[in-house]
């Protein structure tokens, strides 16, 4: 059924035309296409029925966001009401409009038939482009100046209801961070070439970068150094006299050629600028690490400031690293090696940004990819606590933490780690006594008891294990975690197998004996059985 109406949103207001004279085929044609484009023509095709301005600049913000999501507004509802007749069997009506969204939420709520086909899409392109001269009241620059205030309003409300907008603050901290660490080294090396003509001693009697541009830029000229600045050069390296001693002693005897003063000007500019780039490095980190301690404390607990904001970068915002699953953020970074892995049928990558991580490197070289799928899922666990709970927290990112140096003492020792339910089940109940005790200290009458969901959880679990008919032992919360079984896998399994094997060795032969006897009284009871059975 070909459309009988258009809609058309502009910038300046709501527009309804009526359609004449279409058809699906002609559409196609050159013919048509051409009078499209003329005025004259086109103007037969449609009539305008109803133009209904925006009284303000916010009303048509409102309704620009709602179009963009889809939403009926109510000033385009009662426009419709009004202009448009409602179907029937005489009359059949067919609104053409430009987005299947806000098409589907005009057929819910009013019951008009709603086309957004390719006929209609070319009808409304016609409109688009003759709309200053088909709408009345309109001047030719009018519609220009209302697109580009509502484009200007709409992208700062856009900006300013941004969920990452404060991601965006760390993903630029470990971008800068990231450059500045390159620039640092590459100034260092250059600093040290330079001024190594003069004194080339220097290199090795002070290894760190910032400490030798830092000196360099105090000693300057090597013959002016004497025994007056030792205490200045040894505040400079960090109260070691010994060091500034053997300093003196080098330059006094240093093979270094001498420079004129406008090169040494020049060094010592230079030197300058790769300190206050140093400096300026050590207040970025520490914003950093602020920064991520407020927005992401869990995952900063996890893996400390820089791996965490590494990973939001890449994954570009929290929500999007909530989002991801375990598996995703194992490799996050290594997407190469991955998709080469694939095309070549070779093996996939163990890890990619958490290589970086401290437990990797703790652990052995036959442990490294389990470690990184467990630490990975403990990531994914701690950004989605970061992201979606109201006030957050470090206190999930520490037991995580600690879980994580757990399963690193399994491999070396095979010590059981603690269950993940239990752990956050424990957090909660801490947290829960903290706001207890605040709310407490506070003096709020309205406080209760904080665990009462947490308890109903418990008691219905153990009503479940009796009607399994599992046995219930009366032991505090500390035991009950004890006796818990842990799910491990087949390795870990494996690992405990061995090292009952092992005890049972130490036990000796009494209890190979008596289990010996055992077996001897069953062979007899059986063999009892059996002849009574003959017998019978």
């Amino acid at each position: 059924m070909p459309p009988t109406h258009a809609l058309f949103e502009s910038a300046s207001g709501y527009a309804i035309f009526e359609v004449k004279l279409t058809d699906d085929i002609a559409l196609k044609s050159k013919a048509m296409q051409d009078s499209l484009k003329d005025l004259s023509k086109f103007g037969k095709i449609v009539s305008l029925l109803s133009f209904s301005p925006y009284k303000s600049a916010a009303q048509a913000l409102e309704n620009a966001n709602d179009i963009s999501e889809g939403i009926v507004n109510e000033y385009l509802h009662s426009l419709l009401e009004l202009n448009i007749p409602k179907p029937s069997k005489k009359t059949t009506v067919v609104l053409a409009v430009s987005d299947s969204a806000l098409a589907s939420s005009i057929k819910a709520e009013l019951k008009i038939p709603c086309d957004v086909s390719d006929e209609a899409q070319e009808i409304i392109r016609g409109i688009r482009l003759h709309a200053s001269k088909l709408l009345k009241g309109l001047q030719s620059d009018d519609l220009i100046k209302a697109q580009l205030g509502l484009g200007h309003s709409y992208s700062r409300a856009k900006l300013k209801f941004n969920v990452n907008r404060i991601d965006n603050m760390i993903i630029q901290a470990i971008a800068l961070l990231d450059q500045l660490d390159k620039d640092v080294n590459l100034f260092s090396m250059r600093i040290r070439e330079w001024y190594g003509y003069h004194f080339p001693e220097l290199v090795k009697l002070v290894p760190d970068n910032q400490q030798y541009a830092s000196v360099a830029q105090f000693i300057g000229d090597k013959d002016t150094l004497n025994e007056e600045k030792l205490p200045d050069l040894a505040a400079l390296l960090g109260d070691d006299t010994t060091i500034a001693q053997n300093i003196l002693d080098a330059a006094r005897g240093s093979m270094g050629s001498s420079l004129s003063e406008i090169d040494m000007l020049n060094i010592n500019a230079f030197a300058g600028r790769v300190v206050s780039l140093s400096e300026y490095r050590k207040s970025l980190i520490s914003y950093l690490s602020e920064k991520m301690n407020l927005v992401a404390p869990s995952l900063t607990a996890l893996l400390g400031e820089r791996v965490g904001a590494r990973l939001i970068s890449h994954a570009g915002s929290l929500t999007n690293l909530s989002k991801y699953p375990a598996s995703t953020v194992q490799i996050l970074g290594a997407e190469k090696a991955l998709f080469r892995a694939l095309k070549t049928k070779g093996n996939t990558p163990k890890y990619g940004l958490l290589y970086h991580s401290s437990f990797i490197g703790r652990a052995g070289p036959k442990f490294k990819g389990r470690i990184s799928r467990f630490l990975a899922n403990k990531c994914s666990i701690a950004s989605r606590i970061d992201c979606y709970s109201d006030v957050p927290t470090a206190k999930y990112g520490e037991a995580l933490r600690a879980q994580v140096e757990e399963r690193l003492n399994f491999f070396e020792t095979g010590a059981p780690p603690s269950k993940n339910a239990d752990v956050i089940h424990k957090v909660m109940q801490d947290l829960a006594l903290e706001d207890n005790d605040h709310d407490v200290e506070m003096g709020d009458p309205n406080s209760g008891p904080a665990l009462t969901t947490l308890e109903a959880t418990v008691t219905t679990k153990k009503e479940k294990k009796k009607k399994r008919g599992s046995e219930e032992m009366d032991v505090d919360e500390e035991d009950e975690h004890a006796v818990k079984k842990v799910k491990l896998s087949k390795e870990e399994k494996k690992a405990l197998k061995k090292a009952k094997k092992e005890k049972a060795k130490e036990g000796g032969e009494a209890e190979v004996g008596s289990e010996k006897k055992e077996k001897k009284s069953k062979k007899e009871k059986k063999d009892k059985k059996s002849k009574k059975t003959s017998e019978d």
